[in-house]
């Protein structure tokens, strides 16, 4: 039997597999997962078959032992603590991953490729394990507290604290996502005719002036790709807030965790999960309205 000749039916057959696999393993999953924060939550784990907005009013509110709803702020602090790391750790990743593409770009192109590859090493190692590093390097009598014990700067029963605390935190989100950074900053860069940088050195601007007007726009695809990549996964990331920060900072990643495994709160750990959903997809508009304005002030093409 012939198949028809119709473009459209062909494109459909070409593209049904993938439609089938989204749909199955992520636009499912997603529908469940909301489907469960309208539950009713389970003492003992899953779900009683009862529609409520409770877990949602549980992220604003709590009931008090007369049963009169009182304000709680706490998870309201998770979410800014959340957003606030997320964004300092992709400023960090931006200061570490731009002089690092650039440096890699103005190589000889012999040498770019195995720069590239010092640079994915880290991601062949679980995440895991190079978080576990973080906790050798940054806690008591660790890499950084040891010389100055040596020295007698620090005294024994002395520590800079730097363990389980939002610095911590971030040093270890930035440790794990700063290659992510780099990478598409450096398919701009690559991109980028640096004849133009020459031509703004020939018409006396400094150093700052053309990086300010000539490199930074040209390759603002790039680093607006970069941020994105990094601030999404550090805004879900649990891994490093259960390690570094000891369970006693909680971001949003680490609540849902929390909710699933120990809490035993279903309905509440996935009415968590699609508020996070809420801030990746209003950070992919953002960053498809940013792609659009900068694709129509110069023609520049984004670079993921």
């Amino acid at each position: 039997m012939d198949l028809p000749e119709s473009p459209a039916f062909r494109r459909t057959l070409g593209l049904g597999p993938a439609i089938i696999v989204i749909t199955l393993f992520m636009v499912m999953p997603v529908l469940i997962m909301a489907l469960y924060s309208f539950l009713e939550a389970n003492p003992f784990g899953g779900v009683h078959w009862h529609f409520t907005t409770e877990a949602y009013f549980q992220f604003l509110f709590e009931r008090d032992l007369l049963d009169n709803v009182v304000f709680n702020p706490s998870y309201l602090t998770i979410i800014a603590r959340s957003l606030v790391l997320a964004a300092v750790t992709t400023i960090l990743c931006l200061i570490v991953g731009f002089p690092v593409a650039y440096f890699i770009v103005r190589r000889p192109p012999s040498q770019r490729n195995l720069w590239i590859y010092l640079i994915t090493i880290p991601f062949w190692t679980n995440q895991l394990v190079r978080t576990f590093a973080w906790i050798i390097i940054l806690g008591r009598n660790g890499t950084i507290e040891l010389p100055f014990r040596w020295l007698g700067i620090l005294g024994t029963d002395e520590t800079f604290g730097l363990m389980y605390t939002d610095f911590a935190i971030a040093v270890g989100l930035t440790y794990a996502f700063v290659p992510i950074m780099v990478l598409p900053i450096y398919a701009s860069l690559e991109k980028l005719d640096f004849r133009l940088v020459e031509a703004s050195a020939d018409l006396y601007s400094n150093t700052y002036d053309t990086f300010r007007r000539v490199i930074i726009p040209l390759t603002r695809p790039g680093i607006v790709a970069g941020s994105i990549l990094v601030f999404i996964p550090s805004l879900g990331a649990f891994i490093q807030p259960d390690l570094l920060g000891g369970g006693k900072k909680l971001m949003l990643g680490s609540l849902v965790q929390f909710q699933f495994a120990t809490a035993r709160n279903w309905p509440f750990g996935a009415a968590v999960a699609m508020i996070l959903l809420g801030f990746v997809i209003l950070c992919l508009i953002w960053y498809a309205q940013a792609a659009r304005r900068v694709g129509l002030q110069g023609g520049v093409g984004v670079h993921a």
